[in-house]
């Protein structure tokens, strides 16, 4: 995958809790428990996804994620 000008991979985009499970390869009910701690940090869902800048704030908090959810 190519690399945009931040250095995130182009799967940096709006995604819901089942898509973020795919990208760190575990169950949405795993995603929710390491979110939990940083509830404040990221905010509210738009409805069921997580927005751009909701995204960049997870990846710094649990790190890059090793595939993407195609």
């Amino acid at each position: 995958m190519e690399k945009n000008e931040k250095g995130r991979q182009d799967y940096l985009r709006p995604c819901c809790l089942k898509d973020l499970a795919m990208m760190y390869d575990v169950k949405p009910r795993t995603i929710k428990v390491w979110l939990k701690p940083f509830e404040e940090a990221i905010g509210e869902k738009n409805g069921r996804y997580y927005t751009i800048r909701q995204m960049e704030i997870i990846f710094e908090k649990l790190g890059e994620p090793t595939r993407s959810a195609a």
